[in-house]
């Protein structure tokens, strides 16, 4: 009887550990503040491991979360100059491109979003040397 209940009362500890040891593989490249928008945003991993394979940028690359007219969006830098920053929604499409481009104002789509965004958060940063 003390065996029995010694099993079943160990059962849901197994459990738990073979729950945690078989969960997805984070990639170590997202910093851990990151990783609960990157398994939410499947969409924001593969922007990262694609800017990872990529040279690095001059000035690096850096993803922010903000809230803009009161939704969620991850904005990517502009990687230079003339290259456009990007507006994601949270699902990983392109809402616009607020800067860079010829003029240096991006799309004109949000030309509002350096002023109109919230709550910064930065999820990655590339930290390589350039």
């Amino acid at each position: 009887m003390a065996t029995q209940r010694l099993c079943f009362g160990a059962l849901p500890v197994l459990l738990v550990c073979l729950l945690a040891a078989c969960r997805p593989g984070l990639s170590p490249q997202i910093p851990d503040g990151a990783t609960a928008n990157a398994l939410a945003a499947p969409w924001l991993s593969q922007l990262i491991q694609q800017l990872q394979e990529d040279k690095p940028a001059n000035p690096p690359a850096k993803i922010y979360r903000y809230t803009y007219h009161d939704q969620e969006v991850y904005y990517l830098t502009s990687r230079c100059c003339d290259i456009p920053g990007k507006v994601y929604d949270m699902y990983g499409n392109v809402l616009c491109e607020p800067d860079g481009g010829i003029t240096g104002k991006g799309d004109g789509r949000c030309p509002d979003f350096f002023e109109q965004r919230k709550n910064e958060t930065l999820i990655w940063e590339d930290k390589r040397e350039h």
